[in-house]
């Protein structure tokens, strides 16, 4: 039995509530392993979702990006079906999400499976993300993937010329 189980209610808010709010921090013993439940209650874009973690009365809502892939962003061309295909993989669903870090906008960078699906393998297979090459140690298994989605053809990949999302926002950076 997991020592979540273990702990007294009030005890095992406190960790969660150390896991999400201090992070960046380390005040918790063993932060990155800590796997949570978590409900997921909006999808902001093709790899970013809001989750709500805790106990009744005593919600947390996360702001969680998933690790390893980068998806076109809203108004890129497949940014909404991108998001759409992460809402229909996790909305309203329950997640598991396994913390590792936080990015620069305060978000946990997590890895998140739903319906049983890691969220980033899925993702990647349907073409709707890139995996994503700065940040990408750790999910070299994703590139056999990214390949056979692009030589099939499927999703952002049946675009003659697809850019890439670091690309997109670099161009509107610079105003091109």
């Amino acid at each position: 039995m997991s020592s979540w189980k273990r702990m007294p209610r009030r005890l095992w808010h406190w960790r969660a509530r150390c896991l999400w709010r201090h992070f960046d921090r380390l005040r918790c013993s063993q932060v990155t392993s800590a796997v949570l439940f978590c409900l997921i209650v909006a999808i902001a874009d093709g790899d970013t979702l809001t989750a709500r973690c805790g106990e009744p009365g005593a919600y947390e809502q996360v702001k969680v990006r998933i690790s390893g892939i980068d998806a076109p962003e809203k108004a890129q061309a497949f940014g909404q079906r991108s998001k759409q295909a992460l809402s229909d993989l996790c909305f309203r669903e329950t997640a598991t999400i396994r913390a590792n870090a936080r990015d620069k906008y305060r978000r946990t960078l997590a890895d998140v499976e739903c319906q049983g699906k890691d969220v980033a393998t899925s993702q990647v297979r349907a073409g709707m993300a890139w995996v994503f090459d700065r940040y990408s140690e750790g999910y070299e298994h994703l590139y056999p993937l990214q390949s056979g989605a692009k030589a099939d053809r499927r999703g952002l990949w049946s675009s003659p010329d697809p850019v890439a999302p670091w690309d997109w926002r670099k161009q509107r950076r610079s105003g091109l």
